[in-house]
């Protein structure tokens, strides 16, 4: 087995973040990070918010930030789909800091079971964007 990679395509809400061959994902989960490698038993896992990466064909590491979605993985190709996806270096800083008031806000107010967990999940995805941002930005 001489070629070590694997075909990955990773769709984002609003675009195609990635298309091509690929060494290994890393994807981030609820019990911690999980690794994708070439030949990788036939599954299909959940993705969590958070930072995960690509180590791409020539060996060059994409860091990405994502929201939720899943991953299938089948024959040797691995298809993402998730919310948002997005490099650290991409995020607005401001907006994210925005987004996290906001969050906060809204959990502050009476809401319905629903509507919490939906505030929940946005105040996890500017926590986790303004982390990742400033690793970056600083």
């Amino acid at each position: 087995m001489a070629n070590r990679t694997f075909y990955l395509k990773v769709y984002a809400s609003d675009r195609i973040f990635f298309e091509g061959q690929c060494r290994m994902l890393v994807i981030p989960q609820s019990d911690g990070l999980r690794a994708i490698q070439a030949y990788h038993e036939d599954m299909v896992l959940a993705v969590d918010i958070g930072q995960g990466h690509i180590v791409e064909e020539d060996g060059t590491i994409t860091y990405v930030v994502v929201g939720s979605g899943m991953v299938q993985i089948f024959h040797n190709r691995a298809i993402m789909l998730v919310d948002t996806a997005e490099l650290p270096d991409e995020i607005d800083s401001k907006r994210a800091g925005d987004a996290l008031e906001r969050a906060k806000e809204q959990l502050r107010q009476k809401q319905s079971i629903q509507e919490h967990k939906m505030s929940q999940a946005s105040l996890a995805r500017a926590l986790t964007r303004l982390k990742e941002s400033s690793k970056y930005n600083a």
